[in-house]
């Protein structure tokens, strides 16, 4: 809208500045308290939004795990509150798997290489470049406008979003949040992320009985029976659902009708995902599935004792509208007769949500991202990883995932740099992010 070109290369290079220095704080969340040290980007966008006379909260939930909260009032409050949501923690990496430093932050070739490019740093240093841009700039909206930069979400936000938003509502109440990720162009369409699958994160204690490794035969030995355990999981097809948002999705994925019609079919979706690149079968597969998969193993004390206890850690999620009682139906089914040599213990549960589309947040952005792709159609879509929307969905929210990125950034590219090596972003899509945040604030309250 009115914003020139000038100050969209300005704001663009802000961008480029702060992700780079975020993703040198090498704030790696390995799912212990320990980890994470998002106090050192608490800190830096601190500093960032600083001398802008507004209030900057700081919540320390462990030591070095620091969420970073600020509000821009509005001058009507009877409007709906927007809050900017972005995480500053990333995964672990393999740095031997990468081309460049993960944590360098380098600019080559108009792209910014790290962990955290893409999950989320983008997103958190566009946010922070355009809310301080508006507030600097004096422009006033009728409804409140919230940063809030938060730790721990690739954990299950134990330490992050959840505890805070049962602690500092006030402080961080909104109508609508935008987080992680949407604005992926397709053919003629631009997927946006009302959706997201539920996790169940199970560990499955199998038992046995000890021996000596000398004489295996007849025993009743736990890894074996773990091996068989998840050899089911992994061969499980709880079958798909394929309901309107999958419809849709499919429709703006532009894959002929011949697929098209595969995908739409229960009974031959499979065939489908043979005939699609692998990046896009998985995601497909994801989207209309719920998954169960099986990643980490403990069992055994010494070569030569045979096992009593192996335990298995398995990530299921769940499509919107299944229930625990599902999950464990799923299991039962999946394991069979050994359902039951099976203790079950849960490291952590939360369902799907999902946020309606027909909304003053939907017409805005559809109407915000319009100015840079104004033939493409917006799309709900349904996310396979988790986010924080969900806790402002408990609370009443709509939250969506949004963002864009630029026609050179294809969508089969862009899945494989979540938690993958060689992670980076393009500069155009920071700038069109940049852009999209302004042209949203200007749209959303009109």
């Amino acid at each position: 809208m009115g914003h020139s070109e000038s100050d969209l290369d300005r704001l663009t290079g802000e961008t480029v500045e702060l992700l780079q220095a975020l993703i040198r704080n090498e704030c790696v969340n390995d799912g212990t308290v320990e980890s994470g040290f998002e106090d050192r980007s608490a800190s830096l966008l601190e500093n960032e939004l600083e001398g802008l006379g507004l209030d900057l909260e700081r919540y320390e939930t462990a030591p070095g795990r620091s969420s970073l909260v600020t509000r821009y009032e509005g001058t009507d409050p009877d409007a709906p509150a927007l809050c900017l949501m972005a995480h500053t923690d990333v995964v672990p990496v393999s740095a031997d798997g990468w081309e460049r430093d993960p944590f360098g932050g380098e600019l080559i070739d108009g792209e910014i290489w790290g962990r955290g490019a893409v999950d989320m740093l983008n997103l958190t240093s566009t946010m922070a470049v355009a809310f301080r841009h508006i507030v600097k700039a004096g422009r006033r909206y009728p409804g409140d406008i919230v940063y809030f930069a938060v730790a721990d979400e690739e954990a299950g936000s134990v330490h992050g979003a959840q505890p805070l938003l049962d602690d500092q509502w006030d402080h961080l109440q909104a109508d609508y949040v935008i987080t992680e990720f949407g604005g992926i162009p397709i053919n003629e369409s631009l997927l946006l992320t009302t959706a997201e699958k539920g996790a169940y994160w199970w560990r499955l204690h199998v038992g046995g009985t000890p021996g000596h490794g000398s004489m295996p035969y007849g025993t009743d030995n736990a890894l074996v029976k773990a091996a068989e355990v998840v050899r089911r999981i992994a061969a499980y097809n709880p079958g798909p659902r394929l309901d309107r948002m999958w419809e849709q999705r499919v429709r703006a994925m532009g894959l002929g009708e011949e697929i098209s019609a595969l995908l739409l079919d229960p009974d031959l979706i499979h065939q489908a995902f043979d005939l699609l690149p692998p990046e896009i079968a998985r995601n497909a597969h994801s989207c209309s599935h719920t998954t169960f998969s099986p990643n980490v193993i403990h069992g055994g004390v010494k070569t030569n004792v045979i096992p009593d206890r192996v335990t298995i850690e398995l990530d299921i999620r769940t499509l919107p509208g299944e229930s625990l009682a599902d999950v464990h139906h799923h299991v039962r089914t999946a394991l069979g007769e050994l359902y039951d040599e099976v203790t079950i213990e849960s490291d952590g549960d939360w369902d799907a949500s999902e946020s309606p589309t027909d909304n003053q947040l939907w017409h805005a952005l559809d109407r915000a991202m319009g100015f840079q792709y104004p033939n493409k159609e917006l799309v709900p879509s349904l996310v396979t990883g988790g986010t924080d929307a969900r806790f402002y969905r408990d609370r009443g929210a709509i939250a969506y995932g949004a963002g864009l990125l630029s026609p050179s950034l294809n969508a089969a590219d862009f899945l494989t740099r979540f938690h993958g090596h060689n992670e980076r972003i393009d500069v155009e899509s920071l700038r069109m992010t940049t852009r999209l945040w302004l042209d949203l604030f200007d749209v959303l309250w009109a």
